[in-house]
């Protein structure tokens, strides 16, 4: 039987208790950029991170579709904690989809019950850096393991995390992913790149100087492009635009409640409150799996929503928005994290053309 307070579906009136707590906290997590660790505490003791792991392991196995129904309500009330989470699920799902059962024994009923967090570095494989012609990081194959050098850019929580799932090249452009565990011999953090937005999230470099990692760790590889191949690697997914929705949400919400006692924005607030509604219905139909439009297309929206809506509620603030604490100037920072997080390059092109005014 689930603890009383762990949430068992996106229905389940638990949920709204955690996010009226999140958002209470968000205010003094966006002045500080101290690492959330009561909110991912909360989380915890609301059974967030069962979710997205199997019951064999402690959790409940939701559907992508309630996961994105989760994901939204969380994403409104605070995207940093909501964006580690969705780095810690996707740790955890590499680790289940590739890991030799003793490893999965020994991570996954702590990670399930939040007593540890994992993280991933894997931008260096798909949208980050992939133009210089030396990876990033460098993997060479031993008779035990592999010996891993260079650096993973953007890593969230390193330093908080008992486990981090890395993925590596080698010389003959094979690539690899490994569970790396805190403490191995070599691995350097260094302090986090101050970000103009969820700077709490901690997200930075990793280092590593000749480590040596067992065969065990091994989740996935040696393989060409395993970020297309491999099981549980594949990149994509709903989960970017899902908190992009999310977050729209939230600057709507806003407008609404200024909308009351200001006329003039009840119209173009109506307008956003539409647009959010008919990407929120192809966000949960593609959930369902109906091809109602692209993963490309949707976030190309997503994005734009964002970023209008966001934009929408810092005018509507006046110069009292742009005081830092003001929730309107935070949401209008925090959306830009959508232009540059995994961001393909067509929904790059895509927000590009719409922002010179180009069909």
């Amino acid at each position: 039987m689930p603890r009383a307070d762990v949430i068992t579906s996106p229905d389940d009136p638990k949920l709204d208790t955690l996010c009226e707590e999140l958002t209470a906290r968000t205010a003094e997590l966006d002045k500080t950029s101290d690492w959330p660790a009561e909110q991912l505490e909360l989380c915890g003791r609301f059974g967030v991170y069962q979710w997205f792991l199997p019951q064999e392991w402690g959790g409940q196995d939701w559907s992508e579709l309630d996961i994105v129904r989760g994901y939204l309500r969380l994403s409104a009330s605070c995207l940093t904690t909501t964006f580690i989470i969705t780095q810690r699920s996707g740790a955890c799902r590499r680790i289940v989809e590739g890991a030799h059962r003793a490893v999965k024994s020994r991570l996954l009923p702590g990670l399930a019950s939040g007593a540890t967090f994992a993280t991933v570095g894997i931008s260096h494989l798909t949208t980050s850096r992939r133009h210089l012609g030396r990876p990033a990081l460098r993997a060479e194959e031993t008779r035990a393991g592999f010996v891993l050098d260079g650096f993973s850019p953007w890593v969230t929580g390193a330093a908080y995390a008992d486990v981090v799932v890395l993925g590596a090249q080698l010389d003959d452009a094979r690539q690899i992913l490994v569970a790396l565990p805190a403490g191995t011999e070599g691995v350097t953090v260094p302090p986090p790149a101050e970000l103009v937005g969820l700077s709490a999230s901690q997200t930075g470099e990793i280092r590593l100087d000749h480590v040596h990692l067992s065969r065990e760790w091994l989740l996935a590889g040696p393989e060409e492009n395993i970020m297309k191949g491999a099981a549980g690697a594949k990149t994509g997914g709903l989960q970017t635009s899902t908190l992009a929705v999310g977050l729209a949400a939230s600057a709507i919400a806003y407008l609404e409640g200024e909308s009351k006692q200001r006329a003039d924005l009840s119209k173009p607030t109506a307008e956003l409150r539409r647009d959010h509604a008919g990407l929120e219905k192809d966000l949960l139909a593609l959930a369902a799996g109906k091809e109602v439009c692209t993963n490309e297309a949707l976030r190309a929206r997503a994005n734009s929503l964002v970023l209008r809506a966001t934009q929408a509620a810092l005018a509507a603030a006046k110069g009292a928005g742009y005081v830092v604490g003001h929730p309107a100037g935070r949401m209008a920072r925090e959306a830009l994290f959508f232009l540059v997080w995994s961001c393909p390059a067509p929904v790059m092109q895509a927000n590009l053309c719409e922002l010179a005014g180009l069909e």
